[in-house]
């Protein structure tokens, strides 16, 4: 069976969440699983200087523990392609190659453009690097020839500028590199302790490393329904992050009856997260597991970094023979 190649990657900016894992690594450990996929992952850590150039001292660490926490949740070495963008150097000819050739004016459209300057409002973003990120993105995709991209519905802009810009060097130049597709995925809603997106920069996450004391703490601090003052109001699980949080980690018959209970003021706030805090710490004992075994063998992950990147990179140099010929250059 042929199957179709995919690719994703993740900049390496801190610690991993469960915003990370529920709104993209579940879904790339359920593509690499179904084996219907070749599977390429990297870390973008030439991304990570788009908006973090001043501050790169962490980059190197950050790198490490994200691949780390990558193996922790499922992701295979043997199934899947794990690399480090930086360690193929062919990203950066094809950056060079593809930012010839892509309008000034598809940049500025960018909706994420406008966005996250507003996002990062305190650096300075009024760099080269900063607006043609997204040629780098297409360069990450389109080297691979990837069938298809893992993304949410508000990376769809990304993915559609990555299309237009594969069609523009096919039209100039001949066809070399498919048309990749936008692999839709349903993300859960996951909500930061204080009710806003999960961010580290808004010091509201549940981190993939936090346990026992410091993860419950963080659960009894969560947000609920603001109208219910005390353990006698009846409770709106439907607005309520913890309850949400049930949904995702308790099992569906606790979930109808904390629903139930909330309702009807059987259950208080403080209980229906202490038994949260007791569901998420037993959902990421495999993975705390499997954390403790690569942070104690760094070897074998370093060694898992140095093969997937030497076999993006033999991809890669085979890539960029087909577009230097194409260019005639």
């Amino acid at each position: 069976m042929c199957r179709k190649r995919i690719l994703s990657g993740m900049r390496p900016t801190g610690r991993l969440h469960l915003g990370n894992l529920h709104g993209a690594l579940k879904n790339w450990v359920e593509l690499q699983d179904s084996g219907n996929y070749e599977c390429f992952y990297f870390v973008a850590d030439w991304h990570a200087l788009t908006s973090d150039y001043a501050a790169t001292e962490q980059i190197r660490s950050y790198t490490l523990d994200m691949i780390v926490d990558w193996l922790s949740v499922g992701l295979d070495p043997e199934r899947s392609t794990i690399f480090i963008q930086s360690r193929v150097k062919e990203h950066a000819e094809l950056f060079l190659l593809l930012a010839m050739i892509t309008p000034l004016s598809w940049l500025e459209r960018n909706p994420a453009y406008k966005e996250m300057r507003a996002e990062l409002a305190d650096r300075d973003l009024s760099t080269f690097g900063f607006l043609g990120y997204p040629v780098l993105q297409a360069a990450d995709i389109i080297m691979y020839k990837a069938y298809g991209v893992p993304v949410g519905v508000d990376q769809l802009p990304h993915v559609e500028l990555t299309r237009e810009i594969a069609r523009r060097f096919n039209f100039l130049y001949g066809e070399v590199f498919p048309i990749p597709e936008a692999l839709l995925t349903t993300v859960p809603k996951v909500l930061g302790i204080d009710g806003r997106k999960m961010s580290k920069s808004y010091e509201n996450a549940i981190y993939l490393r936090d346990r026992g004391a410091d993860l419950k703490k963080k659960v009894e601090s969560m947000f609920t329904d603001p109208q219910r003052m005390t353990k006698k109001d009846p409770g709106r699980p439907e607005i309520c992050n913890v309850f949400t949080f049930h949904g995702i980690y308790s099992p569906e018959q606790d979930v109808k009856e904390i629903e139930a209970e909330c309702r009807r003021a059987g259950i208080g706030c403080v209980e229906c997260k202490r038994r949260l805090a007791d569901r998420i710490i037993d959902g990421l004992r495999p993975i705390h597991e499997r954390q403790d075994h690569y942070l104690g063998h760094m070897d074998e992950v370093r060694g898992i970094i140095e093969e997937g990147s030497s076999r993006a990179a033999a991809v890669a140099r085979a890539t960029m023979e087909e577009a230097r010929e194409a260019i005639k250059i």
